[in-house]
């Protein structure tokens, strides 16, 4: 692997990071629980019920950004096949222009005499 793209995973995993975190909070603050006039056995069962929605919605954020991840390697690969595949063609063009070039200079000194 080499250091560009070390330096572009790396990038790549902070700014997940940072989507994940600030979707957690997201979730976090709309999701506190309500109200302090419920019975001790209420709470604890609200507690519960909001403890296991919290790892549904962390689950649910994880595979999003295992989804993401998978699809930004995806696209590297493509841009990297879609980089060769141009440089190739670059390649290809050069060897063209060289081989019509002499053709080129023998078709303008023939004219010129």
């Amino acid at each position: 692997m080499n250091p560009e793209t070390q330096y572009e995973d790396s990038v790549s995993i902070m700014v997940l990071e940072n989507i994940k975190n600030k979707l957690l909070h997201a979730f976090r603050t709309t999701a506190e629980p309500r109200g302090s006039s419920e019975s001790s056995t209420d709470l604890s069962s609200a507690g519960r019920s909001f403890q296991a929605n919290e790892e549904l919605r962390r689950a649910k954020i994880d595979g999003a950004i295992s989804w993401l991840r998978s699809e930004l390697l995806e696209m590297r690969l493509q841009d990297q096949q879609l980089a060769q595949t141009l440089l190739g063609l670059n390649t290809e063009i050069q060897r063209l222009r060289r081989e019509s070039s002499p053709v080129l200079l023998d078709t303008n000194s023939s004219e010129q005499h």
